[in-house]
């Protein structure tokens, strides 16, 4: 299985790159900087400089030809204004989305946020960073093209993942460790019947493995 990460230097996609690596898959990231592919070398994974902010989209597409999947994990990180939580935390999930659909990769998975909503209200950059991230998951989740899940975790931390999650349509507010929620995306990849879900991720008592298949209703 080949998949292809946006934003393949998050602390998030770095963590996922080392998991599907691992277990034997192909896998690569795209990046802005040159400089960042030892990094994702170092994680297995095979670095393609694309900006998503300014590249065409035959450009990204021509990265997921072959994909089988496609994992949209880019964001315009904490430090961001308002304009770059449009053009990236939105506008790169939508040109990514329109680009697997030209390669022809059904398989999609967006992490988003919780409390992501086109309609939400506010002038905070954080505001503006929830209603992108919201409009992006409304605009993927709508096209046929695509077996899409959207995966909204909580409140992000560098702990280490203990392999137990709740993940459920809504699970209240709470915190979530970035291995916990790589390894549910490796375990999404691998469960097609979750397409069509949006789901909220927190940690909890349940394994990735069993909490994944529960949501899929197997």
């Amino acid at each position: 299985m080949r998949t292809v990460i946006a934003g393949g230097h998050g602390r998030i996609a770095l963590r996922l790159e080392r998991l599907l690596a691992a277990r034997g898959d192909e896998v690569a990231g795209l990046v802005r900087h040159p400089g960042q592919g030892d990094d994702l070398r170092a994680a297995g994974a095979e670095p393609l400089v694309c900006d998503l902010e300014s590249a065409p989209v035959e450009e990204v597409a021509a990265h997921l030809a072959g994909a089988d999947a496609a994992v949209f994990a880019a964001g315009a990180g904490p430090g961001s204004g308002a304009g770059r939580k449009d053009t990236v935390d939105r506008a790169a999930a939508v040109l990514f989305a329109d680009a697997a659909e030209r390669a022809g990769v059904r398989r999609f998975l967006v992490v988003s946020s919780m409390g992501a909503d086109p309609g939400h209200r506010g002038d905070e950059v954080f505001d503006v960073y929830l209603r992108a991230k919201g409009a992006a998951d409304t605009d993927v989740l709508a096209r046929a093209g695509l077996d899409v899940t959207v995966l909204r975790p909580g409140a992000l931390t560098d702990d280490p993942g203990t392999g137990r999650v709740r993940l459920e349509a809504s699970t209240g507010r709470g915190g979530v460790s970035r291995d916990d929620v790589a390894a549910v995306l490796a375990e999404l990849l691998d469960t097609p019947a979750t397409a069509g879900l949006t789901l909220e991720l927190v940690a909890g008592p349940t394994p990735v493995a069993v909490a994944v298949k529960a949501v899929a209703g197997n």
